[in-house]
């Protein structure tokens, strides 16, 4: 099992990490659950998997940049199939952005220095920038996150290194 290349593990840990996603939105109807951590912490237990994996397949004498550089294959067909994932799943559900728009309105009516006009331009503006600002943070989340754990966990196993 550890001689699967890193972009498979990715496709591995993509698939498990949409699986997860789709089961909590199917329970919950919603994204905004803690059980959404879930989908994280198999993010990291894939990188690190493809990490370990390496390590073993080098005997352990790769350096930091041999690490990061594996690791990057995994982590960026992650965050690939993830964003397209969003993508899919905010086109199929433009409920999500009917959603968003009522619970802004909610919190916003509760400000007393917001006028009607401004609740609505606010949600109007919100609304257009719904898919990308999904898609940016898709990006960004799943790209610092893949960085963070390469790096810690790369730069502990290439301090492990034989010689």
């Amino acid at each position: 099992m550890n001689n699967i290349a890193a972009k498979y593990k990715g496709l591995i840990t993509g698939a498990i990490m949409i699986a997860i996603s789709m089961g909590i939105f199917a329970w919950q109807k919603s994204f905004d659950s803690s059980l959404q951590n879930f989908v994280y912490v198999t993010y990291v237990i894939g990188i690190i998997w493809t990490l370990f994996s390496y390590k073993q397949q080098t005997n352990s004498t790769a350096t930091f940049k041999a690490y990061f550089s594996e690791s990057f294959k995994c982590f960026i067909v992650v965050t690939l199939m993830m964003v397209l994932f969003t993508l899919f799943f905010i086109l199929l559900h433009p409920e999500l952005k009917e959603q968003m728009g009522v619970l802004m309105r909610e919190d916003m009516a509760k400000m007393k220095d917001q006028t009607p006009l401004d609740i609505e331009n606010s949600i109007s503006s919100a609304k257009k920038f719904f898919l990308p600002g999904y898609l940016m943070a898709a990006v960004l989340a799943n790209l610092f996150i893949g960085t963070l754990v390469t790096v810690i966990t790369g730069g502990f196993l290439s301090t492990q290194r034989r010689n």
